[in-house]
């Protein structure tokens, strides 16, 4: 393949559908992916090394919110890694649809960097709680597990939705993250705006008021309550599609 330009020119040709996916993953998230999926294909690298290294920058942000005293500087640096790991992780889906090396073993390694991901964020969260703050009450401790719980139970749900699909319908079937979609209706405008406030890397902006503990507190508490009230709406609905294919 010839130029960085027209290794992006065919990872465009390659995206997923935006189906489902918010403001931010498609218009900021997926688009720095593709820049980055172009270097990392200019470089040689594999989607598992990408996938390694989103890894490397994530999982060294949290151990920085875990072991690190809260300030300003902290804060920026935290958000910067934290976003540039979850860039990516949209790349190495991108860079395996690119060039066609994506298989079951990148899709598991992918799931796995983003099952600890998940958990180690409010992990994180709570051992900074508990270090470095002068909490009104110690429940505030309760508000990370709360929130670990409702994001690892919407990730494994939703999972087990797209896996029991592809088993009881073809046409239930999503494509893995290393293959491109079929063209799709349109894609709703509202939906995409709604589903900002669950979109992982609107989650992260949270870190910048790190700054401000009771800031980043108030925030975090919030974000919790709106993952809580999406999970509710995510399992009614993938239960009922999951219903509708058994009767189907």
């Amino acid at each position: 393949m010839g130029s960085t330009g027209t290794v992006l020119r065919e990872l465009r040709g390659a995206q997923k559908s935006a189906k489902g996916v918010s403001l931010y993953s498609r218009y900021v998230n997926r688009p720095a992916g593709r820049v980055l999926a172009a270097g990392a294909y200019r470089a040689h690298l594999t989607p598992n090394q990408v996938t390694l290294t989103s890894a490397l920058f994530t999982y060294g942000a949290l151990a920085s919110v875990a072991l690190v005293e809260p300030s300003w500087t902290l804060a920026v640096l935290v958000y910067a890694a934290l976003a540039v790991g979850f860039a990516f992780d949209s790349a190495d889906g991108q860079l395996a649809r690119l060039t066609g090396r994506g298989g079951p073993d990148g899709e598991w390694l992918d799931h796995v960097v983003d099952c600890g991901k998940l958990l180690l964020v409010h992990t994180a969260v709570l051992i900074s709680f508990h270090r470095f703050g002068e909490l009104p009450s110690d429940a505030w401790l309760l508000l990370p597990l709360g929130f670990q719980l409702a994001a690892v139970l919407t990730f494994c749900a939703g999972l087990l939705r797209e896996h029991l699909g592809k088993a009881n319908g073809p046409g239930a079937r999503s494509p893995s993250w290393a293959e491109p979609e079929p063209p799709a209706a349109p894609v709703s405008r509202v939906r995409a705006v709604a589903l900002l406030p669950a979109d992982y890397g609107v989650f992260c902006l949270v870190f910048l008021l790190l700054g401000a503990p009771e800031a980043f507190r108030a925030g975090y508490a919030v974000l919790a309550a709106v993952h809580t009230l999406f999970l509710a709406a995510f399992l009614a609905k993938w239960f009922r599609e999951l219903k509708a294919l058994r009767a189907g």
